[in-house]
């Protein structure tokens, strides 16, 4: 009796954590098919590309991710967020790729690959908006929760089974709590291509985190689009404030994190539940945009420095130590110098953890790409390349006055030198702690330890 031998599949992640967390599905699926997930260095039969449809950094960077790997002779697929936003206008511009697979691909993947493989042609998906997919109404969309990436529990791969296979072995892991987005502001395609927010049913959630645990995680990362919306269509808008003491309550989880909160929707019940519940971490990863009240209002969000700086203040009060990120957007269409002078100094007074800076860049389907007071390339590049110099030296700053405090640290990695991430540092993006001990540490234990110096937004910590 022979047997076939399993087919290689090169699977490569680009773009966000929620991203991560699909690609982690697709392996799933396929090894439950018999496929083989392999590395870089490996050879494999056909190389799967989850790509980012974000921002046009990121779109350049799946396009030129897909034509290098078309280099190596192998067939390359694209699937993820670029190919579900542009499907069959990926398709014909991108010959490179043998098939651009949508989110509607997804479960049946391992079919559509060993298809592909076989020369059949696969159709790409039509360009469209994925929130008339779903009822109008949020209380409506439950039923069809399953039917969104990374929301899926299967019942056919021997009963009840987290549809996840994990790809990288570090102590922390992202954990989807729900998909897509009711806002409408302007700037933004994600709602197009993600579709209207569904929460996860909190038990699916609750089962996956055990599963995590049980795979060596140390540390619930909480992603979504908008993870203050949680719960909104299930009928409870406090929903998250009872999901974090459950999800950190479960054995061999030592720290909760939660990602992507909008300030127009934190609530002071949220706040507490965030800086007092033992197990989840003080940490506001909190989307401002802007700080210019006239320009947030054209982005069709809401708030402005003053409304902002209350919101710090109130968490502060509650944690002085709280960890504070955000994201800004600089060049928008009509944002005047006062309106640039109004966020350097909201970010002198905010004193966050962690800033990223981005220029505007024109996105399809989106009402800003309309608006006629566009501002030229060159004066976002020199607004960008400002505020990040003032952005990092404020940081650097925040992490200075840190000397002294003591705080909790989990060990990320133990070579070639021993990192950990302080409770106020999100992994990837907010810096991290090097440990200085001659002890024999192991990634994923948590220690207390005192902060001796500080390297930009990195700390050095001894152990206490």
């Amino acid at each position: 009796m022979t047997t076939t031998a399993p087919i290689k599949v090169l699977l490569t992640t680009l773009g966000c954590a929620r991203n991560d967390v699909d690609s982690e599905e697709l392996a799933a699926r396929l090894d439950a098919d018999g496929f083989e997930l392999v590395q870089d260095h490996e050879q494999p039969a056909l190389i799967v590309i989850n790509t980012c449809g974000f921002i046009e950094q990121a779109k350049k960077d799946s396009i030129d991710t897909i034509l290098a790997a078309h280099e190596t002779g192998v067939p390359v697929v694209a699937v993820g967020c670029m190919a579900e936003r542009y499907g069959t206008e990926l398709a014909k511009e991108l010959p490179e790729a043998a098939a651009v697979l949508g989110f509607d691909d997804y479960p049946e993947i391992a079919d559509r690959l060993k298809r592909i493989l076989a020369g059949e042609q696969m159709m790409a998906p039509t360009p469209k908006d994925r929130r008339n997919l779903l009822p109008l109404s949020p209380v409506d969309r439950p039923a069809f929760n399953l039917n969104q990436p990374g929301h899926a529990i299967s019942q056919t791969l021997g009963g009840p089974k987290v549809l996840r296979k994990r790809l990288k072995n570090e102590p922390f892991a992202s954990l989807k709590i729900a998909s897509g987005c009711d806002r409408r502001c302007t700037f933004c395609a994600i709602p197009r291509f993600r579709g209207s927010f569904i929460s996860r049913d909190p038990q699916d959630i609750l089962q996956e985190a055990s599963w995590l645990a049980d795979h060596g995680v140390k540390e619930l990362v909480l992603v979504s689009e908008n993870s203050t919306s949680f719960g909104k269509d299930l009928g409870n808008n406090q929903a998250l404030e009872l999901l974090l003491p459950r999800l950190a309550e479960i054995k061999g989880i030592d720290r909760v994190r939660v990602t992507y909160l909008q300030p127009a929707e934190m609530r002071p019940t949220l706040i507490q539940t965030i800086c007092n519940t033992p197990g989840v971490v003080p940490y506001f990863d909190l989307s401002f945009q802007h700080a210019s009240p006239t320009l947030l209002r054209r982005m069709k969000r809401f708030g402005g420095t003053q409304d902002f700086m209350n919101l710090i203040t109130e968490i502060r009060k509650l944690s002085p130590e709280a960890g504070i990120r955000s994201n800004f957007i600089v060049g928008f269409p009509g944002e005047t110098q006062a309106d640039f002078e109004m966020l350097e100094d909201f970010l002198n007074q905010a004193q966050l953890d962690a800033v990223g800076v981005f220029g505007f860049s024109i996105e399809d389907g989106t009402e800003a790409a309309d608006f006629a007071d566009q501002l030229p390339e060159f004066e976002i590049n020199q607004r960008v390349s400002h505020l990040s110099s003032v952005a990092d030296e404020l940081v650097s700053q925040r992490a200075q006055a840190r000397i002294g405090t003591e705080t909790y640290v989990v060990v990320d990695s133990i070579h070639p030198e021993i990192e950990a991430r302080a409770d106020h540092q999100g992994p990837e993006t907010d810096g991290s702690c090097l440990i200085e001990t001659n002890l024999q540490l192991q990634v994923g234990d948590r220690y207390l330890a005192r902060v001796i110096d500080s390297y930009g937004a990195d700390l050095v910590v001894e152990l206490i």
